[in-house]
């Protein structure tokens, strides 16, 4: 295959297109979405890696062997039967370069378009001085990828406008620790690397500069393939090296107790509940939880309180039902608001996310040491109504960096909160109203307030809120059937498919 007419295609978007247009073809042999990026992430690392080694000054040999080479000069049968050997070799490899192709397979059957793609690979730079911005061309393909809606590839995509709007806000430093315990694809903290490189401070010391790179910066992801795209997209952002160790641990964050804490905490936690076994659900037991809960955000908000050191900061992404839903919710939220500062709510319009009317909120907490009088730590909680004047989607809201300014704005991040303004959108709650509240609920909106918004909810919030919980617990079926449906399609010779579950 020819290189296109220009080999500078110009903005990162475009080349992202370019890349992207081949997935179309490899549809017709049943390639998902999620599949296609994954194969790219591979090639592209391989031809890096390629780069890297070949590199007048200061080569680094990252795979062991050509293996770019062995892949890029072969034909037919023969390039593909070399493509699977390097995936099943590299598996095998130190730090992140095991993390990248373990489990990895083929997934392009036909020789012939495998060959095509390697070529459209290779007709570009991935490093140096004439290289695109290879983290946001990856960016962009993980954005394209979240369009696949057949597979539900959007629960891997927490939208980068809303995660760049939430990192200003927490404004993070040189010093910080920050974890995301769902990182998905890394796109936390990437964002959260790329503001600091832009707020780099004056005096930085080398050991600061080193931590930046090795121990700043970790995340857990519970599936294999998201896993390898976070992993590289982290690489392609300069945040760590191939071979280096990995920042990406796989597994499930809730299993135990964190032995690592973080100064900030920064995640979307999957959307509703863990899965049935013979019909019976079950929950997580730790003794560092406030409660025993089905409910996956539920879970998560614990873990990450568990996860901050005293003073440290939090910004998670939950549904509506963590607001409001009774029992181990209504504990939950008034442990929280007892040992956090539990001080900014944002809503957001529904359909945000990929599920369609899915209504989240991102929930922004500082963890407290305890009051010398026995009160919550929370004293206010400013509530950012982005929601009430939006006419319901018919399937998603895209928003743009540009709809979040004025939320970030009224944040006045960096700034103490004494000197937050209320307005039509923007007020605040005092902790004993909210205690007051019907489950202590935090369905609050800010923009044109009943009379009493303090009311005890009656017959009518009731059955509201009844049908909110029944909506989120058909959603949470909905989303469980996709993703076993998605893990029984078939991917012929090569066995299983990716477990897809929901990341950020």
């Amino acid at each position: 295959m020819n290189p296109p007419a220009s080999s500078h295609i110009g903005p990162d978007q475009d080349l992202a297109k370019v890349l992207w247009s081949f997935a179309d073809v490899l549809r017709e042999d049943g390639v998902s979405g999620i599949e296609y990026v994954e194969q790219l992430a591979c090639l592209i690392f391989l031809k890096l890696a390629d780069e890297q080694s070949r590199r007048p000054l200061n080569p680094v040999k990252v795979t062991g062997y050509d293996a770019w080479a062995e892949i890029r000069w072969s034909a037919g049968e023969d390039q593909q039967q070399r493509y699977e050997q390097a995936l099943d070799r590299l598996a095998y490899g130190p730090g992140n370069l095991g993390l990248l192709f373990r489990k990895a397979q083929n997934r392009i059957p036909d020789p012939a378009k495998l060959s095509r793609l390697i070529d459209l690979v290779d007709s570009y730079p991935w490093s140096g001085d004439g290289s695109p911005g290879r983290g946001a061309v990856f960016e962009a393909l993980l954005a394209r990828m979240t369009a696949d809606t057949k597979t539900g590839a959007g629960q891997f995509f927490t939208p980068r406008p809303l995660i760049e709007a939430i990192v200003q806000c927490v404004q993070p430093g040189v010093g910080d620790t920050i974890i995301d315990p769902a990182c998905g694809t890394g796109g936390f903290l990437t964002k959260s690397f790329e503001y600091l490189v832009e707020h780099f401070p004056p005096g930085v010391t080398p050991a600061e500069r080193a931590r930046l790179t090795a121990g700043a910066f970790s995340g857990t992801e519970l599936v294999d393939a998201t896993a390898r795209l976070a992993t590289m997209n982290l690489v392609l952002h300069g945040l760590t090296r191939a071979d280096a160790q990995p920042l990406i641990a796989v597994g499930d964050a809730l299993a135990q107790t964190p032995t690592r804490h973080a100064t900030l905490v920064l995640t979307t936690p999957p959307f509703g509940r863990r899965s049935t076994i013979a019909g019976e659900t079950y929950a997580y037991y730790r003794p560092d939880f406030w409660a025993e809960t089905a409910n996956r955000q539920l879970n998560f908000l614990q873990h990450v309180h568990s996860l901050l050191q005293v003073n440290g900061r939090a910004a998670v992404v939950v549904s509506d039902n963590v607001l409001f839903e009774g029992g181990a919710g209504e504990h939950v939220r008034r442990r929280l608001l007892d040992a956090c500062d539990v001080h900014t709510l944002l809503r957001l319009p529904p359909g945000v996310f990929y599920t369609t009317g899915l209504k989240t909120n991102v929930l922004f907490f500082d963890k407290a040491a305890p009051r010398p009088d026995g009160r919550p730590s929370t004293k206010q909680l400013w509530v950012y109504d982005l929601r009430s004047h939006r006419p319901a989607p018919a399937k998603t809201t895209t928003l743009t960096s540009a709809d979040y300014d004025d939320f970030v704005s009224a944040y006045r991040p960096g700034r103490p909160r004494s000197e937050r303004v209320e307005s039509r959108v923007f007020r605040s709650f005092s902790v004993e109203d909210l205690l007051a509240r019907d489950r202590t609920n935090f369905d609050l909106l800010a923009a044109d307030p009943p009379d009493d918004p303090f009311a005890t909810a009656g017959p009518e919030a009731d059955l509201h809120h009844m049908a909110q919980e029944i909506a989120s617990e058909l959603r949470s079926a909905l989303e469980e059937l996709t993703a076993l449906t998605e893990a029984l399609r078939p991917y012929g010779a090569h066995g299983d498919g990716p477990d897809l579950g929901p990341a950020t």
